[in-house]
């Protein structure tokens, strides 16, 4: 095969992942990008609230992000080595450690939400209103865990489409409660929180029949196995760890937000609503990235590893490129939909230039971490993910004495980003992470 062939191949099977990817991911930040969309008309203040009780939800959320992160590439490398009933039972496993993880994040938010508004710094007007969203969205948080685990289950099977048809569905229905709830039911910002928990219960549910009909066709046991659990558990361990420091990240630079007033809260929480969406969108790439070096990996193909590693960064940093200038050339459209203040507004258009710069960099970072996730390596991304923590932190914290208000914090994520780069880039030139088999050692 000639090396054009070879990256028509290659791009051919990236995109057959991705593509879908790309939509059903980006259903979160459209969740988070309706709220803000329709509860921004209702005062700052509410959007603000929002903002904060968005970030300490995501936060209580995606700790578990190995739910679906860990089962797409231990899945994925049962599907290289020919066992497809295993990967499934392996996936069912993930599931039920959903369930039980679930109950004990419910009753923590709904316990600590006063107080989870005032860790991230809401003001006394915004504080009321994320308190309330935080209660009434803690009752969907059993369906997103699911929705995790499921969709680590699909992607690891080579299934990206399912999860997209799902999203879309879930989005549209989200999109046409919030407006009923928040306008027409007049619950404002509980209309909000309420919509979107009954949105993700119904994907939940619809996730759960297709694994359930997918198991009972390889005859794979649904009942709960402790030990099944508890390897899962094992197993997103080291994630779970590099994913609390990259909250620990996203909650400092809310914290800091937060205390530079309710207009730069309001402004960085509609640029961190777009960042998730471009991160998001980036990371369809590394979602076809766990699958496909998850698939080599487990049939012994490092050659195969190793030239589609090289074609998706490729990929990243072309899209993160584009994606940079359309965050830039679009603001006239997208900004005023998420507020009428002209002084959040301002703040917004400085900060998106910012967010803009860094973008081909998101693409390289987003791709590498995908790699690795695909390969089992997550004890190297746990321990680059906590150095980066330690450089980003006291840069952060140091903005508001150093009087550069809201452009200063964006500028230290700018710098979080090219030290995680740094950090991936020499670990993926190395070895040591191509483990090869049905089960990384």
């Amino acid at each position: 095969m000639t090396l054009t062939a070879e990256r028509r191949r290659q791009d051919r099977e990236i995109l057959a992942l991705a593509v879908p990817a790309f939509g059903a991911l980006v259903a979160e930040p459209l969740f988070l990008m309706a709220d803000s969309a329709i509860v921004g008309h209702l005062g700052t203040a509410q959007l603000a609230g929002v903002g904060v009780a968005s970030a300490a939800l995501t936060t209580a959320t995606g700790v578990f992000v190995f739910l679906a992160y860990a089962t797409t590439a231990a899945v994925a490398r049962r599907i290289g080595a020919g066992d497809r009933r295993a990967a499934i039972q392996q996936g069912i496993d993930g599931i039920w450690l959903a369930l039980v993880l679930s109950a004990a994040v419910v009753a923590l938010t709904l316990l600590l939400a006063p107080r989870m508004a005032d860790a991230l710094g809401a003001s006394a007007t915004a504080a009321p209103y994320a308190v309330t969203y935080l209660r009434i969205s803690a009752l969907g948080i059993p369906a997103v865990l699911m929705v995790m685990a499921a969709t680590g289950v699909l992607r690891g099977l080579q299934d990206t489409r399912t999860p997209l048809y799902v999203a879309i569905a879930g989005f549209a229905v989200n999109l046409g409660l919030n407006a009923g709830l928040v306008y027409g039911a007049g619950l404002g910002v509980a209309g909000s929180a309420w919509g979107t928990v009954i949105a993700q219960t119904g994907m939940a549910a619809v996730y759960v029949f297709v694994v359930v009909r997918g198991a009972r066709r390889e005859r794979a046991p649904l009942r709960p196995d402790a030990a099944g659990i508890r390897a899962s558990a094992r197993a997103g361990g080291p994630l779970m760890v590099r994913t609390l420091s990259l909250r620990a990240i996203l909650m400092i630079a809310t914290a800091v937000a937060a205390g530079l007033g309710d207009d730069r809260i309001a402004a960085h929480q509609i640029a961190m609503t777009v960042l998730l969406f471009i991160a998001f969108a980036l990371d369809s790439i590394a979602i076809a990235g766990q699958a496909i070096i998850g698939r080599y990996l487990g049939a012994s193909d490092v050659p195969g590893t190793r030239a589609a590693t090289r074609r998706m960064i490729e990929w990243g940093i072309g899209a993160g490129a584009v994606l940079g200038v359309l965050v830039v050339v679009a603001r006239p459209l997208y900004v005023p939909l998420f507020t009428p203040d002209p002084a959040v507004q301002q703040e917004l258009n400085t900060v998106l230039l910012l967010l803009a710069l860094c973008q081909p960099v998101s693409g390289l970072v987003y791709v590498l971490d995908g790699v690795l996730m695909g390969a089992g390596d997550g004890r190297f991304l746990a321990w680059a993910m906590l150095a980066t923590l330690v450089v980003f932190a006291p840069a952060a914290l140091a903005v508001p004495a150093s009087g550069t208000g809201l452009a200063g914090l964006w500028w230290a994520l700018n710098l979080f980003m090219l030290v995680r780069a740094g950090f991936l880039a020499k670990r993926v030139r190395g070895g040591k992470w191509l483990v090869t088999g049905a089960v990384r050692g």
